[in-house]
């Protein structure tokens, strides 16, 4: 079964460990590249390339060596030039700068951890995300850069990439027509699920794939979506990306509250609702990855 999921962060991430767990899964991860906060922020500035973060995530969360991903994820203390950096955020400058081609160097990479499928990213350059907000006093301005955007305070009226028609990355392309299924979300609506949708390659792809598609919605409103109902999620997939159609809505029960208004919003695009208890123990608004995979097998292999 080929997957292809799309996002960034710790949504994309319990995604992939969800789906590590499913067998005859044959995993391609599309990662976003607009990440501008923090060492992902520094190192795309400093070194010029595709901002690391995201991209160290994901293989994090594909390796089969738990060992080195701990290692990939340890992020140095103090005050020095290496405070804040993750080692996976060096390692993978560090072969970037080795290899002309990005790709080559997720590769690289992907072979040293053991990673079971592959990582890319949405495009080979570096993206920047722009977003039209509404704040309290109803003036409207402009707000650059991912990290920006997701802790903006007020209603997210428009987003966009800049620049507006990047190069898709060929092999993303390739992994989404040849896929079984597509997965979006869950993950940060704005600034990590919907940039997909803008690369205008890469949509047009997701269009004409065969695959079936799946949206796994989160489990909390986050700030850039503070505005957002549950339906207004998948209501915005189709504002950015006009005939999207999906096979499968899968959210968790007691975060969608009353069904009925969610149902009719996975209806208009094709999808029934899927119900599961998908939440940490805790309570906290995060995905388990092994509840998701439990709700997730039945629906990617329903034959088994």
């Amino acid at each position: 079964m080929r997957i292809v999921a799309f996002g960034g962060g710790h949504g994309l991430s319990a995604s992939l460990r969800a789906l590590r767990q499913i067998s005859g899964m044959r995993i391609t991860a599309v990662v976003t590249v607009a990440d501008d906060g923090g060492s992902s922020g520094r190192l795309r500035a400093d070194r010029g390339v595709l901002p690391p973060g995201d991209l160290r995530q994901a293989l994090a969360a594909l390796a089969d060596d738990g060992r080195a991903a701990r290692l990939l994820q340890y992020r140095f203390g103090g005050t020095d030039a290496l405070a804040g950096h993750p080692v996976g955020n060096l390692m993978l400058c560090g072969l970037m700068e080795l290899h002309d081609d990005p790709i080559a160097a997720l590769d690289e990479a992907a072979a040293l951890l053991r990673v079971s499928g592959r990582v890319l990213p949405m495009s080979r350059v570096p993206l920047q995300i722009e977003a039209d907000v509404r704040g309290e006093d109803g003036r409207v301005r402009l707000v650059r850069g991912q990290h920006a955007v997701a802790i903006s305070q007020g209603r997210v009226e428009a987003v966009r990439i800049s620049p507006g028609t990047p190069p898709a990355c060929a092999e993303a392309v390739s992994a989404v027509e040849s896929a079984d299924w597509l997965i979006f979300g869950p993950g940060s609506w704005y600034t990590s699920v919907i940039p997909h949708l803008l690369v205008p390659e890469l949509a047009r792809a997701i269009l004409a794939s065969p695959a079936r598609r799946l949206v796994t919605l989160n489990l909390a409103a986050e700030k850039e979506t503070a505005s957002l109902t549950v339906p207004d999620h998948l209501h915005a997939l189709t504002r950015y990306l006009p005939g999207l159609r999906a096979d499968v809505v899968l959210a968790d029960g007691k975060a969608v509250g009353d069904p009925e208004p969610v149902d009719r919003a996975a209806e208009s695009l094709g999808a029934r609702l899927v119900l599961s208890p998908v939440a940490v123990e805790d309570g906290g608004p995060r995905h388990d990855p092994s509840a998701l995979a439990a709700a997730l097998s039945p629906v990617l292999t329903p034959e088994q």
